[in-house]
């Protein structure tokens, strides 16, 4: 997805734990640690992720995990005459058999839903 937005704009909101209010899904995150944080969605779900790669402006790469799933997600940043193309890969696998055929479907509510969240977070 590219974003009319510098890349400093564009990480600092993606990656800023505290400042998650932009976030249509959560009720709350919060650090635990320098490499960890919580998020919690507001179906209830507590997510507990664990960052892997951090590169300022480049990459930010983090194993997630909660009562359903585990998994990885990868954001990679590159910025070009002004605008900033930001490349999600999410990675997930079901904890329940029952859930495995939901997991692609959930994954591309979220990644749309994070996209759209984002968008409006920018433009304000």
């Amino acid at each position: 997805m590219i974003f009319p937005y510098s890349i400093q704009k564009v990480w600092e909101v993606v990656t800023s734990i505290e400042n998650y209010a932009w976030r249509s899904d959560l009720v709350r995150a919060e650090r635990c640690g320098e490499t960890q944080f919580w998020e919690y969605a507001k179906g209830g779900a507590v997510t507990v992720f664990t960052t892997e790669k951090i590169e300022p402006y480049k990459c930010w790469s983090f194993r997630m995990e909660n009562r359903n799933i585990t998994g990885r997600w990868t954001g990679l940043f590159t910025e070009e005459g002004g605008q900033t193309q930001l490349d999600c890969t999410e990675e997930a696998t079901a904890k329940r058999w029952v859930l495995r055929l939901l997991v692609k479907l959930y994954l591309k509510r979220q990644q749309k839903q994070f996209i759209t969240d984002l968008q409006n977070a920018l433009s304000k």
